[in-house]
């Protein structure tokens, strides 16, 4: 673990420093874009890992954001019941487009374009979740309150 240098990176650090959350960005040399993979990189349990799962709303077209408990699969239709639409999967470059960020490094702050949030609430039982912070290779931590002000999502029971 090393303090951020790409440029994605430290452009979340910025973006935590600008909403007053002032959490390191760390990089790993080992790729953290699954549940698993950033588990084993910093040490904590799957669960603690707020992952960042995108759907394509079928009628307004615009990212869905659930960002889930690494442990948890995502049920589409609580998802769909709760933002009053039809979802899809997202592909790596409808990702792209709608977060900036690659699959795998979708950070919970900064996306390119508005887009839809819902965050899990099993992710409410721990004091310090870690999320992507834009590369798949990079993660910050926070706790549950902070997840909450920085992206202005609901908590919802979006578990499979």
């Amino acid at each position: 673990m090393k303090p951020a240098q790409h440029p994605t990176a430290l452009r979340t650090r910025q973006l935590l420093l600008e909403r007053a959350c002032d959490r390191p960005v760390v990089e790993f040399e080992q790729p953290t874009r699954t549940s698993a993979e950033a588990a084993a990189a910093i040490g904590c349990s799957v669960a603690e890992i707020a992952k960042s799962i995108v759907f394509r709303g079928k009628l307004s077209e615009q990212a869905v954001i659930v960002i889930a408990s690494g442990d948890n699969r995502v049920c589409e239709a609580k998802v769909a019941a709760r933002i009053g639409e039809p979802i899809g999967r997202a592909d790596a470059d409808f990702v792209r487009e709608a977060t900036g960020y690659a699959i795998g490094g979708v950070a919970p702050l900064g996306h390119a374009k508005p887009a839809k949030l819902l965050l899990d609430q099993d992710l409410q039982r721990f004091e310090t979740l870690w999320a992507a912070a834009g590369t798949p290779f990079s993660v910050f931590p926070l706790s549950p309150s902070e997840l909450a002000m920085l992206t202005g999502a609901a908590w919802a029971d979006v578990r499979k």
